[in-house]
């Protein structure tokens, strides 16, 4: 387990990690424990483009998806505090994410992370909304592509294998110093 001392920035906790690792559930478990609001940076795309991450990228492609990602990140930067913030699995690499918050990376196995997707009650759901996990072998190179990004990036990695959501939300308020 990672910890970077810097700065802390706006109260922020910006969780990121490959895609299926379980940010958005971690997320609202913080704010169940902290009291702060938590947002989905997918979500808040789908709000500002009026549509779905998986047309975006089937009508607009990748390139434009990430170009809303770092506008969803200025936003975040300028506007966003105290508050808990799930990423897309490519977040990691907008210029600006150390400027919004403390940025913790949950990091599992890619196996364990299809694992636990396929297991999910709403695999299909899941799977299906994830334009990147469709080609499973093209999905786990980018795993291995980004595993080193995620940590350099982040000043706080957690691993999040055989632990519980609470757990792992009490984990990071302790590292992260948040009360």
């Amino acid at each position: 387990m990672k910890v970077r001392k810097r700065k802390k920035s706006k109260g922020n906790i910006v969780l990121i990690g490959f895609m299926g690792v379980g940010k958005g559930r971690t997320a609202r478990m913080l704010a169940e424990q902290t009291g702060k609001f938590a947002v989905d940076c997918d979500d808040l795309i789908e709000s500002f483009a009026n549509s779905k991450v998986k047309k975006i990228f089937a009508e607009s492609g990748e390139p434009h998806f990430r170009k809303l990602e770092r506008k969803i990140a200025s936003w975040l930067e300028k506007q966003v505090h105290n508050t808990i913030i799930s990423t897309g699995g490519g977040f990691y690499n907008v210029p600006n994410i150390r400027k919004i918050g403390t940025v913790v990376y949950l990091h599992s196995d890619f196996d364990k992370i299809v694992k636990a997707i396929k297991n999910h009650p709403n695999a299909k759901k899941k799977i299906k909304k994830r334009p990147l996990l469709q080609d499973l072998n093209a999905a786990k190179a980018l795993f291995e592509e980004r595993l080193p990004l995620y940590r350099e990036v982040a000043d706080i990695e957690i691993t999040i294998s055989g632990k519980s959501i609470e757990k792992i939300a009490k984990t990071i308020c302790k590292k992260a110093g948040i009360k």
